[in-house]
């Protein structure tokens, strides 16, 4: 199984900020420690080059991280310090996406370590992302007729705001976004389907919205290429959720996602997306039960 990683993915945050991007250091010792993963399973990205970021995001959006112009409000929105090992670290995850996909397509599934940029806008990021890895990746295949209509599942329990807006009016891409309703961001962007969920949901209700839902989604707009955000913050134990799913209940997700792409013949690249539980094992071992079905459904 091919995943993506790089020692480019532990940016460096200052103090008050680095505790979520541990897990970035955790995690691959964690598959590796366990078997799950073997060395070779993993490939380092290279970093994108602008003429593939610009399929997505625009030119001027793209000169201001370059020249580091960014106004206040606007580096702000993303919450992390805007440096450039920031952006290199960006390019590099964007590219893992993509390589992904190009993976999954031989594999069946290809997962990067890091990823689910959601809320990066094509003119502007926010809410910890700079550039849109999932949304990248799809005009990227898109461009290089390496695929013709994209499904984006997006279980983070955010709503990828920046993912719909970029879509929005292509009918090649469906968005689907599954996210807490009340959550982040306040102002919502319209998917092709979005399903806000209660404050406090727990696993019934959950599992029983996405199964209702996806497969008529993927019966009726047939993709051949799915990508998956599996955001590990619908526990919970997130502090930034307000959902209630439990461990198992997030791994029961992960089994669902994967049984059906295999069954019904889709390659799908995953993207790590959020996760900010109190405890740093309950984030480790959540993301890490996503590969750990992967490898189960697949090999």
């Amino acid at each position: 199984m091919k995943v993506a990683f790089s020692p480019i993915y532990k940016y460096q945050l200052p103090e008050g900020h680095r505790f979520p991007m541990i897990k970035y250091d955790l995690l691959p010792e964690q598959l590796l420690r366990e078997g799950t993963l073997q060395e070779d399973d993993f490939f380092h990205p290279e970093a994108l080059i602008d003429e593939d970021i610009l399929l997505t995001h625009t030119k001027e959006y793209l000169d201001q991280l370059a020249e580091l112009s960014l106004t206040r409000k606007e580096a702000r929105a993303i919450g992390f310090p805007v440096r450039p090992d920031l952006i290199t670290r960006g390019r590099h995850i964007a590219f893992g996406t993509y390589q992904c996909a190009l993976h999954a397509q031989q594999d069946g599934v290809s997962l990067n370590i890091a990823g689910g940029t959601h809320h990066a806008f094509a003119d502007h990021g926010e809410g910890f992302c700079i550039f849109n890895d999932i949304a990248i990746a799809s005009n990227m295949l898109l461009q290089n007729d390496l695929a013709k209509k994209i499904l984006i599942i997006d279980l983070d329990v955010h709503q990828g705001n920046g993912t719909a807006h970029i879509f929005q009016g292509r009918e090649e891409v469906f968005t689907l976004s599954v996210h807490g309703a009340k959550n982040y961001p306040v102002r919502k962007q319209q998917s092709d389907l979005d399903i806000g969920l209660p404050d406090g949901c727990e696993d019934k209700l959950y599992m029983s919205s996405l199964e209702q839902h996806l497969p008529e989604v993927i019966d009726e707009f047939e993709p051949d290429f799915i990508f998956y955000l599996s955001g590990v913050d619908i526990l919970g134990t997130d502090k930034l959720g307000r959902l209630n799913v439990s461990r198992d209940g997030c791994k029961r997700r992960d089994q669902f996602i994967f049984d059906l792409c295999k069954q019904i013949g889709v390659p799908v690249a995953v993207s790590m997306g959020g996760g900010y539980s109190h405890q740093l094992r309950d984030i480790v071992e959540a993301h890490a039960n996503t590969f750990r079905v992967a490898q189960e459904v697949y090999f």
